[in-house]
């Protein structure tokens, strides 16, 4: 089994609390499902957040979903002219016998335009 990272983000339409659970929820379910994860595969977890949220922390969405033995940490994103606004993203350290190549990162709503590089992104479409 190795340690592998895992990228994830999601652009929020508003700083609301339940819509910012609702989407890093999303996400994190997204990350789990995309690369055959459980819980218990996660080491640990960092989420960021752009300056323009304030309405909740990140992690605790992730504490919903079961993760309350994971260490989790937020911080805050680097304020880079031009950068989209209201973006949570994740690196989540997992175990698992994907090889790295094989690992899917997921960029939701608007934040897939992040990483247009990658051709395993996979986006959900904005609503």
């Amino acid at each position: 089994m190795a340690v592998r990272a895992v990228r994830g983000a999601t652009q929020l339409d508003t700083d609301e609390r339940e819509h910012l659970l609702g989407r890093v929820e999303e996400m994190v379910l997204d990350v789990m499902r995309s690369n055959g994860l459980s819980v218990d595969d996660f080491i640990s977890v960092i989420f960021t957040a752009t300056s323009d949220i304030h309405s909740e922390f990140p992690a605790y969405a992730a504490r919903q979903l079961g993760f309350g033995d994971v260490p989790l940490i937020c911080s805050r994103e680097l304020e880079i002219e031009g950068s989209l606004p209201l973006v949570v993203r994740m690196m989540a350290h997992v175990e698992t016998d994907l090889p790295r190549a094989d690992i899917t990162h997921c960029y939701l709503h608007g934040a897939a335009s992040l990483r247009k590089d990658l051709t395993r992104v996979r986006s959900v479409p904005d609503e």
